[in-house]
């Protein structure tokens, strides 16, 4: 995971953000680049006497001049955090140094993340809060769907350490597969590894056992255990067990569940997203 990318979202959680991409960069001398969404000028219009037809240019102006001051702010917490941990500025460092870069996109919505992020090891975005409007749930779902790398879900206070506990969350599905995959360099380094599935929780596939064995052949230290979810969800029994093994990160595959069904009925992926109190690492 040699190029992470950092969502730069003012919100409550930034800080967690940036020092959760720090403790990944550590483990591989990586190159953090911070990406600040700016959304371009709306289309605002005010009602007349014949109707919605005349332009708001106050309200256009206000616009702009919030998201100039919001990037501007962003660039300020980023430049800080470099300043603070002594980063190198640019896309190149001595070898095993850690670098880092930033950049502002104008965009409508959050569709530069998923674009942008596409050329990336690993992107970098915090979890969204009940009482926040940010971090976005539009960008993190927008990066899961549309990049086609692995999201890193920063909780929000600041992780001490992260990848030597890891908790795998596996339910045989696909999505779950292809998260393990993409997290096999940060798997490599663990000191302890338990891949744990909750009963009744699964999709038809192999058990927890033949992951943990083939895991194992890669030389890494792996256990497995099923449990019962007893009167828990599914979320609730992933994030209790985690805590109990003391993990410091979670693996888990995104919406196996459509997400329209998440929405309706919920789901572990639903869960984990909106009560993780340690780092994920989620694909779909």
């Amino acid at each position: 995971m040699r190029t992470i990318l950092v969502n730069l979202e003012i919100s409550p959680v930034l800080d967690s953000v940036l020092e959760s991409a720090l403790l990944v960069a550590k483990r591989f001398g990586s190159y953090i680049e911070g990406l600040h969404m700016r959304p371009g000028q709306p289309d605002i219009i005010a009602a007349g006497a014949d109707g919605f037809v005349a332009a708001a240019p106050d309200l256009v102006a206000s616009f702009e001049r919030e998201a100039r001051e919001r990037a501007e702010r962003a660039r300020q917490i980023f430049e800080a955090f470099m300043d603070r941990h002594g980063l190198a500025r640019g896309t190149g460092a001595p070898a095993g140094g850690i670098c880092a870069d930033w950049r502002i996109e104008s965009s409508s919505g959050h569709a530069a993340i998923g674009s942008i992020g596409r050329v990336f090891d690993l992107i970098v975005l915090g979890r969204p809060l009940q009482d926040s409007v940010s971090p976005s749930m539009a960008a993190l779902e927008t990066a899961l769907f549309e990049a086609g790398r692995p999201l890193l879900i920063a909780p929000p206070q600041p992780p001490r350490t992260m990848g030597d506990n890891v908790v795998v969350a596996w339910n045989c599905s696909t999505e779950t597969a292809r998260t393990v995959a993409f997290a096999m360099p940060i798997l490599t380094q663990a000191q302890r590894i338990t891949v744990l599935t909750v009963q009744r929780g699964t999709v038809p596939g192999p058990s927890a056992a033949e992951l943990a064995h083939n895991l194992q052949r890669h030389g890494l230290n792996v256990d497995w255990r099923e449990v019962p979810p007893g009167t828990r969800s599914v979320g609730e029994a992933i994030l209790e067990e985690a805590a109990g093994l003391g993990a410091d990160l979670l693996i888990k595959g995104a919406y196996t569940q459509s997400r329209l069904r998440q929405m309706i009925f919920g789901g572990a992926t639903s869960h984990i997203l909106a009560e993780a109190e340690l780092p994920v690492i989620m694909a779909n």
